[in-house]
């Protein structure tokens, strides 16, 4: 196995798979802090913090730390979710330690130089306000919103634009020296890397982050209801989300399989027959996303104001339907897609890393392929039925509906009563 884990005496991860038909290698720092961690009065600040890391250290400016790196050919980026937040690099073999000295370099070191940061403040405004003119993304924004309501998880990852402009350098330090810290983080390689020599590096280069784990995030609790705004839009664009499953369930597998025979793809039933068969939408899936504690299925639609209702019930049925006629063939072939996914991963080293740091922030550990495969295979027609009728037996959904006319709280309330029917 080409997979290693190291664990430092200050409780930080490494792990590394090194691909020796690779000449680059993709890095990352993972923190196991996101927005879930923030306190009320800090909603934003993880997605802040991932924006300031980049704006300049002790030792490097922001033009600098883009410099640099660019000048070998590699790329920096970094990504803030509801459980974590990751910085990554991708390089040549030989610029490896270049990499990983920036990485440490924009976490241990940061200024936070108020001009900076003002800056910085208004370009994440501007995200937000490019999220409000999106309503495919903004939809999505509501649905957590309604799923989770008054939770850290419900909150928007990018904050409000009254929040992200109220904090200073102090409250971005209070949160990273709150969060950061070796016990929850992790340090990821995957490519032209030896174990070894990352180990040595991390130990030196992050030697700084000590003390206990961070405090725990409050439990996840699903509310549902529904969220109804009237815009001047083209379409109507309406999601439904079903409690789902924390990413260390049973049911996990099978209700992934579930997930994509109904909304997975091309073949998928909704896109069938909402799509193929009606005409209804020119969108439409389905998707389940796990979080430590709880988990989400959302359906997600756009659709002619005229249609919604009748695209509303359809899917409805569909949900029902397939909890009772789901077959082997698709079974069979979502299990081919989600391998084949595991191994198209083998071929890239930043599809390698993601798939790796994703595992030891869920697992602890990295998952060998042949346990993920033998998971996969094991999901029956039997338990990828069950695990649909467990979805729509949790309870009330929670609906989020954007566009135009006085018809997307009939649509919407078509959606409650038909999940609450087929439960």
């Amino acid at each position: 196995m080409s997979v290693e884990v190291t664990r430092l005496p200050s409780g930080l991860s490494v792990v590394t798979d090194r691909m020796p038909h690779l000449e680059s290698a993709s890095l990352g720092v993972w923190a196991g802090a996101g927005s879930r961690n923030e306190a009320p009065d800090e909603h934003g600040i993880s997605h802040l913090l991932e924006h300031m890391a980049f704006k300049g250290t002790k030792r490097r400016t922001a033009r600098q730390i883009a410099e640099e790196i660019e000048a070998v050919g590699g790329d920096l980026n970094a990504s803030t979710s509801a459980e974590s937040t990751g910085f990554y690099a991708r390089v040549l073999k030989a610029d490896v330690p270049l990499a990983l000295d920036v990485l440490s370099d924009i976490l241990s070191e940061p200024t936070f130089e108020p001009e900076e940061l003002r800056r910085e403040q208004n370009v994440i405004v501007q995200e937000i306000g490019a999220v409000e003119d999106t309503p495919d993304d903004l939809v999505f924004e509501r649905l957590h919103e309604t799923a989770f309501p008054k939770q850290p998880l419900g909150r928007s990852i990018l904050g409000t634009p009254e929040t992200v402009r109220s904090f200073n350098s102090a409250r971005i330090r209070t949160y990273l020296s709150r969060n950061y810290r070796a016990p929850d983080m992790l340090v990821a390689a995957a490519g032209a890397v030896e174990h070894e020599r990352i180990v040595a590096e991390a130990e030196k280069r992050f030697a700084s982050f000590i003390g206990p784990a961070a405090p725990a995030p409050e439990p996840a609790h699903f509310g549902g209801g529904t969220r109804v705004e009237t815009r001047d839009l083209e379409q109507v664009h309406i999601a439904l989300a079903l409690q789902g499953v924390p990413v260390r369930d049973e049911q996990l597998y099978s209700l992934q399989v579930f997930t994509s025979v109904l909304g997975g793809g091309m073949s998928s039933r909704l896109f069938q027959e909402v799509r193929e068969n009606r005409g209804l939408c020119y969108a439409i899936h389905a998707f389940h996303m796990p979080y430590s504690d709880t988990g989400m299925f959302a359906l997600y639609a756009g659709t002619d104001e005229a249609d919604a209702p009748e695209l509303m019930r359809v899917a409805i049925d569909q949900i029902a339907i397939a909890t009772e006629t789901l077959n082997e063939a698709e079974v069979a072939r979502a299990k081919a897609q989600m391998k084949a996914g595991l191994l198209m991963a083998l071929e890239s080293s930043e599809a390698r890393l993601g798939q790796i740091a994703r595992q030891m922030l869920a697992y602890g550990r990295p998952i060998p392929l042949d346990e993920i495969v033998a998971k996969v295979d094991a999901v029956t027609v039997a338990s990828a039925r069950a695990a649909g009728r467990a979805l729509i037996g949790r309870g009330r959904p929670a609906i989020a509906a954007l566009g135009p006319g006085n018809g997307l709280e009939s649509t919407a309330a078509i959606a409650e009563s038909l999940v609450r029917r087929a439960a």
